[in-house]
């Protein structure tokens, strides 16, 4: 963005110059709003509280409660010390466990590609093959026997209840569960999901920083974040969670100021705010870092109860080529070949400081017992699934009438059914691991 002040008085003979670079300089703010608006499910008050809506069917905490993973049977399916994120996508032929009809009730419109009229197929015919091993067909029954008298919640951004909207219509195939409690349109802000059959529950909890922060508005063109203070508004059910699922980042590339100790630390892309511009990398390192060491503290200490489990899932990239509002943003319908892409830049970045800041916390844990953390090591095989975004297809049949000059794009979430199921897959054999490790220390 360039410095000039448009409100200065400057003389008739320039206008002709300035014109044009002020019309340059807008782009990249309008190509910031779309973004946001592809992240953002609604606009809440940032004073919501989880707990202020009425309940649909009430849940008793108390059967909620941590236990040893149940035993399962498939645990030894894989190996206990494959490196899932690493491999090749390669064709299958079996196609998903789910479609657009059988799990339309858990999909998010703009993520139901087959209704919304995307004329290929292909892109549900591919699995993850690991280098090391084989990655097992997700298998829903052994899902639920794990997290059997179990809570589990997705803590995060849009990219969370994209992985989480998989996981409920990949289990859907074996045990239909049920909506409990919601707040928010379209239960983005807070739901809860029950599996009667397994006494088991799923939540999402809308918190795209992890920590501490005031979404951007129309009046404020600026997130605040407060980086050394987690988000209460989520980590006070601590004491009623089992496992937690992280997924954050998008929101990081956005307008922010951020804070530290009281006072601005800095900002990311805010002209005219007298804020040193710091960009996010940093600022990411601390937010994870923050929500990391405070889970710790709540839930690792002794007597702190029976233990949880932590999984942090990295960066996905998105996949836009040229512009965001023309048909073919993300045009391609199969996965980029092994080593025909590199992962690099801010995605390669992104990733290394998840992956770092998960082993230090998991350092710190190391003594605690009780307490299990692991990365969910998807940017990889995410970056070479160019063809799994729902693109134009986020609106229902957006060519209907003959291919339009402009049409919004989405490139970053998934397609349900599509490339994020294999999340799921891999986040199953973490959670057989930790069984098998289980199993074996008794």
């Amino acid at each position: 963005m360039g410095s000039t002040n448009p409100f200065k008085d400057i003389s008739l003979s320039l206008t002709n110059i300035l014109l044009p670079c002020t019309l340059l300089a807008l782009f990249p703010i309008a190509l910031f709003s779309f973004y946001f608006h592809l992240l953002l499910p609604f606009s809440p008050s940032p004073q919501t509280e989880f707990t202020n809506s009425s309940p649909i069917t009430d849940i008793s905490h108390s059967s909620l409660s941590a236990s040893p993973l149940s035993p399962s049977s498939s645990s030894s399916s894989s190996s206990s010390s494959c490196d899932y994120s690493n491999g090749e996508w390669v064709q299958d032929k079996r196609g998903p466990l789910y479609n657009d009809t059988s799990c339309a009730g858990f999909i998010k419109e703009g993520r139901n590609c087959i209704k919304h009229g995307r004329p290929d197929s292909g892109y549900l015919y591919w699995r993850w093959k690991p280098s090391e091993c084989n990655l097992p067909r997700f298998e829903p029954n052994t899902f639920l026997k794990l997290i059997e008298n179990k809570h589990a919640a997705f803590v995060g951004d849009s990219m969370a209840r994209n992985q989480l909207e998989s996981l409920l219509c990949m289990l859907s195939s074996a045990s239909a569960p049920k909506l409990v409690y919601q707040i928010g349109k379209d239960n983005q802000f807070f739901s809860r999901w029950h599996f009667p059959s397994y006494n088991a529950s799923v939540s999402l909890y809308w918190s795209p920083f992890l920590v501490q922060g005031v979404e951007k508005s129309n009046t404020r063109p600026n997130n605040i974040l407060y980086l050394d203070h987690v988000d209460e508004r989520w980590i006070k059910d601590i004491d009623q969670l089992d496992m937690i699922v992280l997924s954050f980042g998008h929101w990081f590339l956005l307008p922010a100021v951020y804070y530290e100790g009281g006072s601005v630390l800095g900002c990311h892309y805010c002209p005219g705010l007298n804020h040193t511009e710091i960009g996010f990398y940093d600022v990411i390192r601390k937010a994870l870092r923050t929500t990391l060491n405070s889970i710790i503290e709540r839930r690792g200490g002794k007597g702190k109860g029976n233990g949880i489990d932590v999984i942090v899932t990295t960066f996905t990239p998105h996949h836009f080529e040229g512009d965001w509002d023309k048909a073919g943003a993300c045009p391609k319908t199969i996965p980029y070949r092994n080593g025909e892409k590199q992962l690099e830049g801010m995605d390669a970045e992104m990733r290394k400081i998840e992956i770092e800041e998960v082993e230090d916390a998991k350092g710190k844990t190391s003594k605690l017992g009780m307490f299990r953390l692991e990365a969910l090591d998807v940017t990889k095989l995410a970056f070479l699934r160019p063809d799994g975004h729902p693109g134009p297809y986020m609106n229902p049949l957006p060519f209907a009438n003959g291919v339009r000059e402009r049409v919004q794009n989405d490139c970053v979430h998934w397609c349900l059914p599509g490339p994020i199921d294999t999340w799921n897959e891999i986040f199953l054999e973490i959670m057989k691991k930790w069984e098998k490790q289980t199993g074996s220390e008794h």
